[in-house]
């Protein structure tokens, strides 16, 4: 997808998500901008959302991953969103929610 990228990711228990998060996103920007992928600096928005799930809920979220170009045909990322934040009684501030690309 052009404006994000799911990661499926398994996390032992003494692992910050945050720090992994940032190690992810600052080596990736890294790469890109070292083989000038982009005619201008790539940068990550701020911020990242995160859900977790059980083991046996994995092939579902596998499939999900994988099937997300055909559901993003009906419904947004962003309204995607949202909706998880909602399904999992998320509270959020709607000015944090990320910016969608032009």
């Amino acid at each position: 997808m052009p404006d994000y990228i799911h990661i499926l990711i398994g996390l032992r228990p003494n692992q910050a998500l945050s720090e992994l998060v940032n190690q992810i996103k600052s080596n990736s920007s890294k790469w890109i901008n070292d083989k000038h992928f982009l005619s201008v600096r790539f940068e990550w928005q701020k911020g990242y959302g995160a859900f977790s799930y059980g083991k046996s809920q994995i092939s579902d979220v596998i499939n999900y991953i994988n099937k997300q170009e055909i559901h993003h045909q009906k419904k947004s990322f962003k309204e995607e969103y949202l909706d998880f934040l909602n399904k999992f009684g998320v509270e959020y501030n709607e000015e944090y929610i990320f910016n969608e690309l032009m």
